[in-house]
């Protein structure tokens, strides 16, 4: 298979899905049929509340979901063969991750933009609805440990017996320089637009221009050295700034601005492709249902769909969704653009991933001194190395490579201070009553735990106690934990359909299945952590992963039971 011809039929798959099953959704659900104004307009506070444009919501949104995700995923499954990643990728995102974003930005509109656990709350009940925000709220902890810890590694300088080493650490000074001015851009471009109202266009292209200078400036001059230890300090402090500032001042510019990194990502992936097309001959099609990748036999189900998260379905995107999407949504018609294009257009960076690996197996074969290892390198390499072997762009590599992997720690921390705000979100939601608004708790010890800076500096400070101490030890839970959200978020949708005599069935397929992909993989792993426990001398992480994946196979079970029966009763009423 020819990675162009790859390209080519797996764009025009996602394009017609969205034209075709993008308006059969609108139609269920009736999206755009009303006037009636989004809760930005008629909540709208000036903080979290804020209209925004669609091309500015849409990066904002796209910035959020895509992360790492869509690049990390098809790597990790690429030991199954190209081939049922692909499809998973197609049948994922225009059945499964599409309807799940969508919806799940439909459903928290018609809530006044509250999150999915205020959805549950309304169509399940209370008790559904402070099982989901705990383990949604622990799972965007573990997400702001993981991304935080990242993102300081990223940033940190290597030291050699306590002195820093300025040469080895040029590059990581470098991105930690062009990140630091493009917040200072991202603040400029939201008071030039939302306080100055300078028109958008030209906002855009001064915007534009800005990042390229911003880029160019780190690149030649990084002063500031210092240790990952302390970059995760001024991260966490960072990311409780960005979690109670008004969205207009940094997020949605911000986000709005990091979009054309990714743009432009895809925009340099699409050329290499099509510049050297390559063959697929050193990527297998298909590896086999069972793999030995080196740590024990891994099975194509359910490994494939735990690990292929945001280049298909993820809960993650349902909180983004529900969480901050649709508290700045201008006209319930840019809904279907935003969520479900959002996720098709992630869908095509997942493929020109698979693109990217494959030419890096082509490049390890034919280097086997020099191969591409780790998920920044297989991409950003083999992207890179596609672009160079078109006439004239031989030079280009380099430059190409370090925007490539600029664009990715980029998204690390767009997908980290979101993480954030949406937990900030879920702690106060876990106190309120039905209906109720953090404004209404006028007194008493609610009033403190729902005050957003109360929350935000409890989520901060155990998201980075996590990530100094050992996230690793039971990051392997995330996975299913993600999809685990996926498969409750689309219940909450069809819950929501059902109780108002809407089509569910779009819902209730790919949740059923969702739900046995996690049950069987937390089975999987809570009996692999038994097996190291029971060889003697395991430390924390296993038992940790045991208990946490039993108590999620048990939340998992009570809470489909609960979404059962509130479909049962709505139809024999």
């Amino acid at each position: 298979m020819n990675t162009l011809l790859l390209l080519v039929i797996c764009v025009c798959v996602l394009l017609t899905g969205y034209i075709l099953y993008g308006r059969w959704l609108c139609k269920q659900w009736g999206v755009g049929e009303t006037d009636e104004p989004t809760p930005a307009h008629k909540l709208e506070d000036g903080v979290d509340y804020v209209p925004a444009k669609a091309p500015v919501l849409m990066g904002h949104h796209f910035s959020s979901i895509a992360g790492a995700g869509p690049i990390t995923g098809p790597i990790g499954a690429a030991m199954f063969g190209w081939l049922p990643v692909v499809l998973w990728i197609l049948v994922g995102g225009i059945f499964f991750g599409g309807v799940h974003d969508f919806g799940a930005l439909i459903a928290s509109i018609r809530h006044n933009g509250q999150s999915i656990g205020e959805i549950i709350n309304v169509n399940m009940g209370k008790r559904a609805k402070k099982l989901f925000i705990i383990f949604a709220y622990l799972t965007l902890i573990l997400v702001v440990a993981a991304f935080a810890s990242i993102v300081a590694s990223t940033f940190g300088a290597t030291a050699v017996d306590g002195v820093i080493d300025k040469a080895a650490s040029a590059s990581t000074a470098s991105v930690a320089m062009v990140s630091l001015l493009f917040i200072v851009i991202a603040i400029i471009f939201g008071l030039s637009v939302y306080r100055l109202n300078a028109p958008m266009w030209i906002s855009t292209i001064v915007g534009i221009a800005a990042i390229t200078a911003c880029i160019a400036i780190g690149m030649n001059w990084h002063p500031i050295y210092l240790t990952s230890k302390t970059w995760m300090i001024i991260v966490g402090i960072y990311i409780a700034i960005a979690s109670v500032t008004p969205v207009w001042i940094l997020l949605q510019p911000r986000d709005y601005l990091s979009s054309f990194l990714l743009y432009a990502m895809l925009g340099i992936a699409f050329i290499g492709v099509v510049g050297a097309h390559p063959n697929m001959d050193a990527f297998p099609a298909f590896a086999g249902f069972a793999v030995d990748n080196g740590n024990g036999i891994q099975y194509l189900f359910p490994v494939l769909f735990t690990t292929v998260a945001c280049g298909a379905i993820s809960g993650f995107h349902s909180l983004v969704s529900s969480g901050t999407t649709s508290k700045q949504l201008d006209k319930e018609k840019d809904a279907k653009p935003i969520a479900y294009g959002g996720m098709l257009l992630e869908c095509v960076l997942a493929i020109l991933t698979l693109c990217a690996i494959a030419y890096a197996y082509k490049w390890n074969a034919a280097n086997p001194d020099a191969k591409l290892a780790g998920a920044t390198a297989i991409f950003a390499g083999g992207i890179s190395k596609m672009v160079a072997t078109i006439p004239g762009c031989a030079g280009l590599e380099k430059i190409l490579y370090t925007l490539l992997v600029l664009t990715y720690s980029a998204f690390c921390l767009t997908s980290l201070d979101t993480a954030t705000r949406l937990a900030r979100f879920m702690f106060q939601e876990f106190w309120l009553e039905p209906g109720q608004t953090t404004k209404d708790i006028k007194e008493g010890w609610k009033k403190v735990v729902v005050n957003p800076y109360f929350a935000t500096i409890i989520t901060v400070v155990l998201g980075v106690a996590l990530g100094m101490t050992g996230y690793a030890k039971i990051w392997g839970l995330f996975g299913a934990a993600n999809q685990l959200l996926a498969g409750l978020g689309l219940l909450a949708i069809a819950t929501w359909l059902g109780n108002k005599g809407k089509q569910n069935k779009m819902c209730l397929i790919p949740m059923a299945f969702m739900m046995v992909v996690t049950i069987i993989s937390l089975c999987l792993t809570v009996k692999n952590q038994i097996g190291i426990i029971a060889k003697g001398g395991a430390d924390w992480g296993p038992y940790a992963q045991t208990v946490l994946g039993i108590l999620l196979i048990i939340l998992s079970i009570v809470l489909v039971i609960e979404g059962i029966n509130t479909l049962k009763t709505k139809k024999q009423a």
